[in-house]
């Protein structure tokens, strides 16, 4: 091991008496992990590590070390095991080397770790060396931030000072509204947090390929406090952090990821350690981590559309950047050329590109150094620096990185990634999704595919070896290319989805989040989501559906008369519209019918399943009737038969497509025979297009024929004996 300034790093001296204590105390020092231990950014980080990877044409490190600058920190140490040499020869040359007037640091050093197998391995080796004296700011070499410590630090130091326990602060931001992407698909960090402490309780990260998509919380959590669930919170993994944080990682040499391990773990065992982690919610700022290719791609957006200011390009983070902004959202450096006729637009354009006539570039970031040939077509990419596209060919949604030459009229198909050096010759159609590079996974050169890739060309498809051994629920699946799709997956809409969102209330079995929850309890489970509207919405569902399923199962001794009057209440409190009304009550008593019709996997037949849901508890006709049905018109009622059957498309995974629709249509006939659902609803029901959108939901519908046939003839009959009458 060794430090990239005097050795293992020097820990400053003390000087005698309080005051030069207190001093050092004020000095605020960071620790950047410069290496994930990950394989999401190969064939790309095979040569070149993640945090000089160009974002918005800027090396991502840039943003970092920028971020920490601007909150004052002092000290910054930078740890790498992969690629060290790289790293430290960029930081050297760049204004972060101590030895540059502008560089904001008092010390900036290298801490090599060459056997190093985890970022759990880092924290522990930063532990034994005792260079943190103080509070430090822990974050990756992969954040693009601007969200102010000022506010988290004095917070986090006032807790440290009141108990010595309190020994780490997360600083999240509120997803909010707006047009940027910057929380990470497939994983879903989820939060239980005192708001009033500000204290985590409890962390899980879920994702849609799991099989179990229930949050379990100790039932101890909910006594004597306020309980929020949060699963909208943005975690870039900023943490402020006391010396005992690294002495808990030296405690468990288990630990190896910072939250599904350490943070779960330590929240876990609090009765055991007694320590204390706390949160500060951000709701303004930027802040993301560029953790996956897909979140590359969106932090890149976010910049390139001013969500990220001041980190824009023409911000020219880097010395001898010349950005500026020219119209249609163009970014360009000096001495770039342009062809006659070419069309840009949301584009940025480094130094020395040469583009040819006619050429389109749309939503797309090219590097320095690069030619663009004529009649070129580029949407939706990244083309790095020193790479040549020629004349005719089309690049669509891909990454080509330095050096990689696309041959004339030859199609780069989307979600493509073209590794350095690559050639692709002329006249080649690439699947969309191709991997190419020059070297394997091992690092060895590999012979080029000319089938592939015709006579010019130079590289080979590329094969990550770590895919094959992946279980089928790893979100790494889901992590590993650059355009997010659940194909292949064979799940249900409903199955992917996060706490946040209303669809997970209504596919979410009873025990989705408590176990143990009663009606006190569910007043304390609030801000579900990113805004004070959809966590309203959010919150509704949750309660309402709840609420409704406690008089149905007979639990809570209520009847429909005490839960109307709650019902109502709740609707007021949080503005729900008729939808989220009509929405929750029909998910209730669809979700009641299910559990009585799959009880052991051996209950009712769907007929009296649905009966039994709708008549056995006093008032659960005239509830429907008055508060899910509302007034009763025609298109009232199709309006609450297309939730009845969203809810049993929803409950499809538990009772597959064919049965949902025969409980459907089990339903219906009863809401038929009990007056909630008159002849008019149903048929308009069936009439309705939205009623055999997609697979499912036609599945289900399918089920209702025969009724549908039955109450049809009936009409007809009915209408033959009025004219019969009119007749005579």
């Amino acid at each position: 091991m060794s430090s990239g300034k005097g050795g293992k790093g020097k820990k400053p001296a003390k000087a005698a008496g309080g005051g030069a204590e207190d001093k050092r105390e004020d000095v605020l020092q960071a620790v950047v992990i410069a290496d994930s231990f990950q394989t999401r950014f190969t064939p790309f980080s095979s040569e070149k590590p993640r945090c000089l990877l160009p974002l918005a044409n800027t090396p991502l490190i840039e943003y970092t070390l920028e971020f920490l600058a601007m909150n004052g920190v002092q000290e910054v140490y930078i740890y790498a095991a992969t690629h060290q040499e790289q790293i430290e020869s960029y930081i050297r040359q760049s204004r972060w080397t101590t030895l540059s007037r502008s560089c904001p640091f008092s010390s900036l050093e290298f801490i090599r770790v060459s056997d190093a197998r985890s970022i759990g391995d880092f924290l522990r080796d930063l532990d034994s060396r005792s260079i943190i004296e103080g509070d430090f700011v822990l974050v990756h070499g992969d954040l693009v931030a601007n969200v102010p410590l000022d506010g988290a630090l004095a917070a986090h130091r006032a807790r440290r000072e009141a108990n010595r326990d309190s020994i780490m602060t997360l600083v999240l931001r509120e997803g909010g509204e707006g047009e940027h992407q910057s929380k990470v698909n497939a994983i879903t960090p989820v939060f239980a947090v005192d708001p009033r402490a500000k204290r985590c309780l409890h962390f899980e990260e879920m994702h849609p390929l799991q099989a179990d998509q229930h949050l379990i919380l100790d039932p101890d959590l909910l006594k004597e406090r306020e309980l929020e669930i949060r699963s909208d919170l943005i975690d870039a993994q900023i943490d402020i952090c006391t010396p005992d944080v690294l002495a808990q990682w030296s405690e468990s040499f288990d630990y190896e990821l910072p939250r599904a391990q350490f943070l779960h773990g330590v929240l876990k065992d609090y009765e055991l350690n007694g320590k204390m982690i706390h949160t500060e919610i951000v709701h303004e700022g930027y802040s993301a981590r560029a953790t996956n290719l897909q979140m590359f791609e969106a932090i890149s957006r976010d910049v390139l559309g001013g969500w990220a200011y001041p980190f824009a390009p023409d911000t020219n983070l880097v010395k001898g950047y010349t950005y500026q902004r020219w119209d249609d959202n163009v970014f360009r450096e000096d001495d770039v050329l342009f062809g006659t006729d070419c069309d840009l637009a949301d584009v940025v354009v480094g130094r020395d590109t040469r583009i040819g006539d006619e050429t389109t570039i749309r939503n797309s970031f090219i590097g320095r150094n690069c030619r663009i040939g004529s009649n070129v077509q580029i949407r939706d990419s990244f083309i790095w620096d020193d790479a040549t596209i020629e004349d005719g060919a089309v690049v669509e949604h891909s990454i080509i990185a330095e050096f990689a030459n696309i041959g004339k009229n030859s199609t780069v198909a989307r979600g493509s990634l073209i590794a350095s050096g690559v050639h692709v010759g002329d006249n080649i159609t690439l699947a969309p999704s191709t991997i190419l590079s020059l070297i394997s996974a091992e690092g060895t050169s590999v012979p080029t595919d000319t089938s592939l890739l015709g006579p010019q060309g130079k590289g080979a498809m590329f094969k990550d070896p770590d895919w094959e051994e992946l279980d089928e629920d790893d979100p790494y699946r889901l992590q590993k290319s650059l355009i997010y799709s659940l194909d292949g997956y064979d799940l249900e809409d409903s199955d992917v989805s996060t706490l946040a969102s209303e669809d997970e209330f209504e596919d979410s079995d009873d025990e989705q989040f408590l176990s143990a929850a009663s009606k006190e309890d569910r007043s304390r489970m609030n801000s579900f989501a990113s805004d004070d509207s959809t966590r309203g919405s959010s919150t509704f569902h949750y309660e309402a559906t709840h609420g409704i399923l406690e008089v149905l199962r007979g639990e809570s001794g209520g009847d429909f008369g005490s839960e109307k009057l709650e019902f109502m209440s709740l609707r007021l409190a949080n503005n729900a519209s008729d939808e989220a009304v009509r929405r929750a009550i029909a998910t209730a008593f669809v979700r009641r019918a299910v559990e009585l019709a799959n009880i052991e996997n051996g209950g009712f037949d769907a007929n009296k399943a649905a009966k039994t849901t709708l008549t056995q508890r006093a008032g659960a006709k005239e509830f429907i009737t008055e508060v899910g049905v509302g007034g009763g018109s025609v298109p009232e009622q199709i309006e609450f038969a297309i939730a009845v059957q969203k809810a049993c498309v929803s409950n499809a995974r538990v009772l597959e497509v064919p049965r949902a629709g025969t409980l459907c249509a089990a339903l219906f006939q009863h809401m038929y025979d009990e007056e909630i659902l008159e002849e008019e609803g149903i048929l308009g029901w069936w009439g309705d297009n939205r009623s055999s959108e997609g697979d499912s939901m036609a599945g289900v519908r399918e089920r209702c024929q025969v009724l549908v046939t039955w109450l049809e003839e009936a009409e007809e009959e009915d209408s033959d004996e009025e004219e019969s009458e009119d007749d005579e």
